[in-house]
């Protein structure tokens, strides 16, 4: 079965693709457009549907699995489609959706033990009991979510292996600055993320949710600690442990410009900001040279200022 990005650049093709994501938008000329981006489990690749009617537009929806004729193009340095035909897939086609999900690597069960054995880590009471009752609310959310809706860990199982993958890191950070807080840090980076399981729709189409688009994340994950403090009869306005992890909370982004209402003013504050957006770059950077041959320069990451990552030819 071909996938994408086995389609070379230049060679037409004919294959069945998910909508990931179908956006309405208005040309120069005054007519629709719509702004697809089309996945399989080699990747995600856009392609423009120009001068849309009103019925491809209703048809061409986000979730929706496509027969897609079309060329492999290249715009500002990103693999794009050229697309010469659409149509929906049919009854007797392969239609379900689940098809088409890129995924992670790492098993679900082997994510599950890493977390748990970094939440026996968290020694303070009251955040391993904020901290252990929000992930029992989220927990199949948590491990079936994506972890953005493009940048980083934008795939079936993103979020969970994200907050893994910082974990591991702040792990090896511990031995090298051992006055860090395990229990802040760990609980930090474990609820850092969860609230995308309300900001985000879910996997086959991922989009933002009204509470997403006007909150945020991290304004939900600052409710969500509050009304399970309040659930475990902790005062989250008093009690030091759980004002301390809402701050490490909302001040992971590292600055305000970037989406943290507050800056960071505790040492694992400021760790799990760098953590976080080491992984982030780091997956980005991956997801590129995983669809680039040895020799060749990646597609521009639009998340580092449209750079090209170069992809060595020795192991």
């Amino acid at each position: 079965m071909t996938l994408l990005f086995d389609v070379e650049q230049g060679a037409q093709f004919g294959i069945f693709v998910l909508i990931k994501a179908a956006d309405l938008r208005t040309a120069r000329n005054g007519n629709p457009f719509i702004a697809f981006r089309f996945q399989d489990k080699s990747g995600s690749m856009d392609g423009m549907f120009w001068s849309a009617t009103p019925e491809q537009i209703e048809t061409f929806q986000a979730g929706r699995v496509v027969f897609l004729k079309g060329r492999r193009d290249t715009y500002n340095g990103t693999p794009q489609v050229k697309i010469e035909a659409l149509r929906l897939a049919e009854s007797d086609e392969p239609n379900d959706p689940k098809l088409y999900v890129e995924s992670i690597e790492e098993s679900t069960d082997d994510l599950r033990e890493a977390l748990n054995d970094f939440m026996y880590r968290i020694h303070e009471p009251n955040i391993s009991r904020v901290v252990r009752r929000i992930v029992q609310e989220h927990n199949d959310d948590f491990f079936a979510f994506p972890a953005a809706k493009r940048m980083h860990h934008a795939v079936a199982g993103g979020l969970s292996l994200h907050t893994v993958t910082m974990l591991r890191i702040a792990d090896q950070l511990v031995k090298i600055y051992p006055e860090l807080n395990e229990s802040l840090l760990f609980g930090g980076i474990i609820l850092h993320d969860i609230g995308k399981t309300i900001e985000l729709s879910g996997v086959l189409s991922t989009e933002y949710t009204l509470r997403g688009k006007l909150q945020g994340h991290i304004i939900i994950m600052d409710e969500l600690i509050d009304r399970a403090s309040i659930q475990l009869g902790i005062n989250p306005d008093e009690n030091e442990a759980i004002i301390l992890l809402k701050h490490v909370v909302l001040a992971h982004h590292g600055k305000q410009e970037y989406g943290s209402p507050v800056l960071p003013q505790l040492m694992e504050a400021e760790i799990i900001h760098y953590i976080d957006d080491m992984d982030a770059k780091m997956n980005m950077i991956s997801s590129a040279l995983g669809q680039t041959e040895k020799g060749d320069f990646s597609a521009q990451i639009f998340a580092l200022d449209r750079r090209q990552i170069y992809k060595p030819t020795f192991d």
